[in-house]
């Protein structure tokens, strides 16, 4: 038969190629249950390429075009074809990246080597090109290696995790923000983001329907996550000291927001947190990156020792609820990880090493 099986895309074309295997998939069905079940399903598989495409989330698209775009330097520098990726590639590939791989000519950090070696991968495949599981276990063991080296010679690469958001730093901030609707935006903005473990693009995709007020605080329906943990319905309780309570915080703001701009700003259509120009005039709607910007911009206003990024009020749910003696669960499920999700593990950080230490008191 006539095989119209799909793949992946052709590069730049937005068009679907048939695969080998994919047609001898499509054959063997034809053998086994004839030429139209065989059609039937491969229109099923084209569906299934479908919807796996939408449901990828656009960072992660940009992460992918991005690593591609340093595997096409790194092949045009080897002499390389693109597509072919064989055990010696990959591990002279992770070996340039972390030599000589960015633009600047400087190496990588090993994290990022990781990031852009997995995508890769991905990338091969979806052109059609087979990556044998052991020929990327060769890739990563390299990179470990490798970075064993580099920490042996006493060179550390990439920016560490962001610092968390903490509860001085959450004091700071509230006595640093000036009454006006700008300051009263910050402040909500960082205090709910702290209380539901956002991500910058968390509250820059929230209108203000997805906030609701209920007798006991606040519910944030958080629609923007990249799992199915992290769209949620968010609980936001009324804090003990007013000065640094997320609900009243946030009422606060949009009450203003409605008094000095108009009942327009009822709507539950319109964003829950709006970009302001120095004049103050309303810009629309933030976007994660202006998030990112404002935090960064609120918390060094403040003073707060290291300056905080737009993770940093993500990683402080999950230190300071385990510092709390909170329940990993239950910080998995306010903030949105899979319980005993690693990430979350990790943004649990000792504070110094010694209270939070697993030998303190045995003797």
């Amino acid at each position: 038969m006539t095989a119209e099986a799909t793949d992946a895309p052709a590069e730049g074309t937005g068009e679907l190629l048939p695969t080998a295997e994919r047609l001898l998939l499509i054959e063997q069905w034809a053998r086994r249950h004839g030429v139209d079940a065989a059609r039937r399903l491969a229109e099923a598989e084209d569906l299934a390429d479908a919807i796996a495409a939408a449901i990828v989330p656009d960072n992660t698209l940009d992460t992918y075009a991005k690593s591609w775009r340093v595997w096409t330097r790194f092949c045009a520098t080897a002499g390389l074809p693109e597509r072919e990726g064989s055990r010696g590639a990959l591990v002279a590939f992770v070996a340039w990246m972390l030599r000589e791989g960015r633009q600047n000519g400087t190496g990588y950090a090993p994290s990022s080597a990781d990031t852009h070696l997995a995508a890769v991968v991905i990338g091969l495949r979806e052109r059609g090109v087979a990556v044998s599981g052991d020929d990327q276990a060769a890739a990563r063991k390299a990179l470990a290696g490798l970075e064993v080296r580099l920490l042996r010679a006493g060179e550390r690469r990439g920016r560490g995790q962001a610092v968390g958001a903490d509860i001085d730093g959450l004091y700071a901030i509230a006595r640093s923000c000036p009454d006006t609707l700008t300051g009263d935006r910050d402040k909500a903005l960082v205090l709910t983001g702290f209380h539901y473990a956002s991500r910058a693009q968390d509250p820059a995709g929230l209108q203000s329907g997805d906030v609701t007020l209920h007798p006991r605080g606040l519910v944030v329906a958080v629609l923007t996550g990249k799992t199915k943990h992290s769209v949620r319905n968010a609980k936001i309780g009324y804090a003990q000291d007013p000065e640094i309570c997320p609900v009243r915080t946030y009422t606060t703001y949009r009450e203003r927001l409605v008094a000095e701009h108009g009942p327009r700003w009822t709507d539950p259509s319109t964003p829950a947190f709006v970009g302001i120009d120095r004049h103050g005039r309303i810009t629309g709607g933030l976007v994660p990156d202006s998030v990112t910007r404002a935090v960064k911009r609120i918390s060094a206003r403040a003073g707060v020792p290291i300056s905080w990024t737009g993770h940093s009020l993500r990683i402080g749910l999950a230190s300071t609820g385990r510092k709390k003696g909170k329940d990993a669960i239950a910080i998995a499920d306010q903030g949105g990880w899979a319980r005993h999700s690693r990430s979350m593990l990790g943004y649990m950080q000792r504070e110094d090493g010694w209270d939070d230490n697993a030998s303190a008191g045995l003797t």
